[in-house]
């Protein structure tokens, strides 16, 4: 892997662009509905990366719901439809993306430059769902790609590994229109990607390629830019911030929150006949991660962090939530109750990892 010599500059930039303003206590405490999901079917036919997406083996594919503002439905809906496909087989996981837009441009040329600062399109993969050790994925209309591991979420200290590359990636873009030419009208583009699992084994201890029904956690973004057509020339509109379209709302303006990314639930049935199952253990997991919120809350106001549940503030504190301090912060464990006697059944720490035991 080749060392770059940006990454703390890249880790700073993406600290303070890519990511908002620091949501309030209100927003992380508050129940957050089930992500949305998709069932991934095999690929009935061999997928060719050339960025037409008119492969025999999409046609079978369904398409993701359009996407929507990242806070959800609080913002206005976008104002071009995004949506996407995936398709998978014993080489790799495929993703098809259809973007609408009237004017294509792109600029960044380099691989692994921050190409965020172009209209761009982005894959975040967490094959384990742990929120730690996941994979970033961007790439602008010239086919340009950023690929970066992520050790855990900035938020919790986490790093940006840029000299990382996924082993055996392929992309390509092809535009419905004329790339960088402001004197006519586009209709968008579309990008397809393949992802090998030679790649994504190195995100998880999981097997692959995934069994039947197996469900991974994944969400895309899109970022949009305001422009004005100056010289014939396009040109970002100064003092406006980049627009944030995903598959699965965050709620809040962070794609770097792993836990409320959507699920990729793989399937071997024939393509149309399985239905997606919403993980049940979700009211779990998510009372778990406001839990963390809270604990955070709590040390910020008091100095120290709470071994009782009533002191989080939580609605309804579950009877089947323990807290316990350790030396480097704490751990919130949700207990089964229903063997005697209870153990352990799924346990969130300080720096946000997610385990089940």
């Amino acid at each position: 892997m080749k060392i770059c010599a940006t990454s703390c500059f890249v880790a700073l930039v993406l600290g303070f662009v890519a990511i908002g303003a620091a949501p309030t206590d209100a927003e992380m405490l508050a129940p957050f509905p089930h992500p949305k999901g998709y069932v991934c079917y095999r690929a009935t036919a061999p997928v060719t990366i050339d960025g037409d997406l008119k492969d025999a083996a999409w046609e079978a594919a369904p398409w993701t719901d359009a996407f929507v503002d990242i806070e959800g439905d609080k913002r206005p809906k976008p104002r071009f439809r995004t949506r996407v496909k995936m398709l998978w087989d014993d080489e790799a996981l495929y993703i098809a993306v259809e973007m609408e837009e009237p004017h294509v441009w792109a600029t960044l040329k380099d691989h692994d430059t921050v190409i965020f600062y172009d209209n761009d399109f982005e894959v975040f993969l967490d094959p384990d769902g742990d929120n730690h050790l996941y994979g970033e994925l961007e790439l602008n209309a010239l086919n340009t790609t950023w690929d970066l591991l992520l050790t855990k979420p900035y938020k919790n200290g986490g790093k940006a590994v840029n000299a990382w590359e996924i082993t055996g990636l392929k992309t390509a873009v092809k535009v419905q229109g004329t790339l960088n030419d402001a004197r006519d009208k586009d209709t968008g583009w579309t990008l397809e990607i393949k992802w090998p699992w030679k790649g994504l084994a190195e995100l998880s201890t999981l097997k692959v390629p995934p069994k039947d029904g197996e469900q991974w956690r994944i969400n895309f973004s899109r970022v949009e830019w305001d422009t004005d057509i100056v010289d014939g020339k396009y040109q970002k509109v100064k003092g406006k911030a980049e627009h944030n379209w995903v598959w699965s709302p965050q709620g809040v303006i962070d794609m770097h929150r792993p836990e409320r990314w959507g699920y990729l639930q793989f399937s071997t049935a024939k393509p149309g006949e399985a239905n997606f199952k919403p993980d049940a253990d979700w009211d779990i997991r998510d009372t778990l991660h406001r839990a963390y919120y809270a604990q955070h809350a709590y040390n910020k106001k008091n100095g120290k962090f709470t071994t009782a549940v009533k002191d989080l503030g939580l609605e309804k504190p579950p009877p089947n939530m323990q807290l316990q301090t350790t030396r480097r912060g704490f751990e919130a464990t949700w207990l089964n109750r229903d063997v005697n006697p209870p153990k352990p059944l799924y346990v969130v720490t300080q720096d946000g990892h997610f385990r089940k035991e």
